[in-house]
């Protein structure tokens, strides 16, 4: 290769190593990176050349916008036999949660899609546009046995595209119609738009609806779950269920130490004064890529602490990160998860919260099935003598 003069008489020296780039909050979400998913065969790592500068001084990106793409699904019950949760049926009728929330459980399932638990799962959205009429044709089938139907437990049945879309609306409709059992959780004040099919269907015994709040600290609530409802807004969420009759509980999830772990009895206390009559918890879990995101996130707002927290969860974890053992994935065990549990059921005695309502108290013997099909979900092709 032909060189000059310049070139031969300047020494450059070597070449400075890679630098992997310094990892940025984004306006308004919760995942710090687009971490890939464990199915992924090539990995992508941001690295800092000295041009991009920061965006200001608090190192935060501008937003990212949302993109929902509406999906036909093929079923809308999902089926579970963990021992660990009160209820064997769900449904979802998003993929992905705007909400944006760190520890979500469900982020690991973007994986399957080809997109990444990370900034993807809260950005990257799908919306079951059909999921009224699979659910209508579900209920109709002959050997059909009703049992309380949990909403939202994957993903947010309320997130914001909720507001436009009603998919969830719809569904409850359905569930309205056949007098079928269901049991609602969310961080979304938007719950309250269908407090007249709720209020309807708990004079029956048939609905019940529980609250998650993490945390009283606005300034925490912020990071770790930008895109749901301030903690204020959720109590006065769980004041207007209560008032209308619709049987609430607080879920106090997930207990976080260090971050949220202080806030337990200011929870349990707001919430039963807002009328609460039950409350649950669960200590944060990090399976798969939960993991790394949630390091992430740490070492971005919470540097100082990231150490000890992680160093409290794996002492409820028997020194590891994530334990799935059905008998300890929600609790955790140990010295640190006793003391939780001391904690937790000693406030629900003090504020009256020590009577548990589950979902399998419901009401299932009211059902009836669904009147009439769609003809194009009629899987003889007939026309129904309801329709």
């Amino acid at each position: 290769m032909a060189t000059n003069d310049h070139d031969r008489d300047c020494d450059y020296g070597d070449p400075e190593p890679w630098i992997t780039a310094k990892p940025q909050a984004h306006k308004g979400r919760g995942a710090v990176t687009n971490i890939a998913g464990r199915y992924e065969t090539q990995l992508i790592e941001t690295v800092d050349d000295g041009w991009q500068p920061y965006v200001d001084d608090t190192d935060i990106h501008p937003g990212l916008k949302t993109l929902v793409t509406p999906e036909l699904a093929k079923t809308i019950l999902s089926h579970n036999q963990s021992p660990d949760i009160p209820f064997s049926v769900s449904i979802n009728p998003y993929r992905g949660c705007e909400h944006g929330c760190i520890y979500c459980f469900a982020r690991p399932t973007h994986a399957y899609l080809g997109l990444s638990p990370g900034l993807d799962f809260e950005t990257r959205l799908y919306a079951k546009t059909n999921a009224a009429e699979l659910l209508r044709r579900e209920l109709a089938q002959n050997n059909y046995q009703p049992s309380p139907i949990a909403f939202g437990v994957n993903t947010d049945a309320y997130q914001p595209c909720e507001r436009e879309l009603k998919i969830t609306r719809q569904c409850l409709e359905v569930f309205h119609e056949c007098d079928h059992p269901v049991g609602m959780i969310t961080k979304s004040a938007l719950i309250e738009r269908d407090i007249d099919l709720l209020q309807d269907m708990a004079k029956k015994n048939l609905a019940a609806a529980a609250i998650t709040i993490t945390t009283l600290d606005h300034n925490i609530s912020r990071i770790l779950e930008p895109r749901a409802a301030s903690p204020t807004r959720r109590l006065q969420t769980i004041e207007r269920l209560s008032k209308a009759g619709i049987p609430t509980m607080v879920s106090v999830a997930p207990i976080i130490p260090f971050i949220t772990e202080q806030d337990i009895e200011n929870v349990l206390s707001a919430a039963a004064n807002a009328g609460a009559t039950a409350a649950g918890y669960t200590v944060v879990r990090l399976p798969w890529e939960i993991n790394p995101l949630f390091q992430e996130w740490l070492q971005t707002h919470f540097p100082e602490r990231a150490e000890r927290v992680m160093n409290r969860i794996r002492d409820m974890r028997g020194g590891k990160d994530y334990d799935a053992n059905f008998a300890t994935r929600m609790r955790g065990e140990g010295l640190w998860a006793d003391m939780i549990r001391q904690r937790f059921m000693k406030g629900l005695k003090r504020y009256g919260l020590d009577k548990s309502r589950r979902y399998g108290e419901l009401e299932c013997s009211l059902f009836r099935k669904p009147l009439s099909i769609p003809a194009h979900e009629n899987k003889n092709g007939q026309m129904d003598i309801f329709g």
